[in-house]
């Protein structure tokens, strides 16, 4: 076996998903396997570079995990010819400008989405990358769930007959930070710093929704602040400017009707922070984060609607839990893999800049159906 080092800058592993989902649980847990086996002869070494703004923090998190490279010169690791890929998981005003620079200087992209502020931004990193040769492609992690791959299994294997509808309910409780501190950073509340669940969320439920349902033909949104003060890290009271909720209906290719809600104000009443449910002419299923239970049409039961009697049946309880079959790895990590052989052993990958700016696309048109009160089409787009 031949073993090659691969440079990553990855810029932005001080921020919370960055570090746990990328750096440890995907990089450095290549590098606890081994590398990565191309089944070439060959094995990738994932060598990162920790790039930011915070030299001390990046060099707790290279002393802690016995990491040698950090920097706070974004230039001058773009400059070094043997950095191979980019990584962004910056705050998403910051990531457009970078990823010019690394598309510029002949690097492969990867990065978190949403990969751009506008649509017009999304696509022109898209165009910059294609005209520059190089390889990339968008972090879509939710499709590499074990409950979204159970989902996909019934989907390939006809369970559903024709699809209906889907429903998602996505969100929890992030405290207001005044008693409590918040689960999330205080940028993710404010407009101005590329904030809002809108930019958040309708990205993931752009891919979740065109990778197993079909394609967004029209979205209609109410996007709103429920909480309209909350508490930064230092302790100190802000104005929340971004949206923390939003309730969205999405018309898809081949009729399907899809209906998501997305909050940071919601408490949790059921198995999983975010669940599907799908309803077909032949059956239907609740997919989670890792869980995926089935109702057929022939198991179906015949409830009948009478508010005079309290209710005999324990619904839950007539579903099935779809068996795992098979082991499923971080999802983050199961992407890279797929990026890096995409890469280096020429396999194929279709989540790229394109599939991100669709992403883009979708929350922009959410936010402008919320501002006008009404249903919008969302066109299909291309280089």
């Amino acid at each position: 076996m031949t073993r090659k080092t691969v440079r990553i800058a990855m810029n932005g592993v001080t921020g919370r998903m960055g570090y746990r989902q990328h750096l440890v649980r995907s990089i450095l847990a290549l590098r606890d396997q081994g590398g990565l086996d191309l089944g070439d002869g060959n094995v990738l070494w994932p060598e990162p570079i920790l790039v930011g703004r915070r030299e001390h923090a990046l060099k707790a998190l290279a002393e802690q995990h016995g990491l040698e490279h950090v920097s706070t010169d974004l230039d001058a690791v773009l400059a070094d010819e043997t950095v191979d890929i980019y990584f962004d998981s910056q705050v998403t005003s910051a990531r457009e400008e970078a990823i010019k620079k690394a598309i510029a200087a002949g690097k492969h992209i990867y990065t978190e989405k949403p990969t751009a502020t506008g649509l017009d931004g999304a696509l022109e990193l898209a165009r910059l990358a294609n005209e520059a040769g190089v390889k990339h492609g968008v972090v879509q992690d939710k499709l590499f769930l074990p409950g979204l791959l159970k989902l996909k299994r019934l989907i390939d294997g006809g369970f559903f007959g024709r699809i209906l509808s889907v429903r998602g309910e996505f969100g929890y409780w992030v405290f207001e930070g005044d008693w409590q501190a918040a689960q999330r950073p205080s940028w993710n509340y404010r407009a101005e710093d590329g904030g809002g669940i809108v930019v958040d969320m309708f990205p993931h439920w752009e891919y979740v929704l065109h990778e197993l349902f079909g394609r967004v033909k029209s979205v209609q949104a109410i996007a709103t602040t429920h909480i309209p003060q909350r508490w930064d890290e230092n302790g100190k009271p802000y104005d929340a400017t971004a949206d923390d909720a939003a309730y969205g209906v999405f018309e898809l290719d081949g009729g399907a009707i899809a209906q998501i809600n997305s909050s940071w104000a919601v408490r949790v009443n059921r198995d999983e922070l975010v669940e599907f449910q799908v309803d077909g002419t032949e059956g239907s299923a609740v997919a989670g984060l890792r869980n995926c239970r089935v109702q057929h049409r022939s198991a179906t039961p015949k409830p009948v609607w009478n508010p005079d009697i309290p209710a005999t049946e324990v619904f839950r309880d007539q579903w099935q839990e779809v068996p795992d079959n098979a082991e499923f790895d971080n999802g983050f990590k199961a992407q890279w893999e797929l990026f890096l052989k995409h890469v280096y052993a020429d396999a194929p990958y279709h989540w790229d800049l394109l599939a991100g700016a669709r992403g883009v696309q979708l929350a922009e048109l959410g936010l402008k159906s919320s501002a006008e009160g009404r249903r919008l089409d969302v066109p299909e787009i291309s280089l």
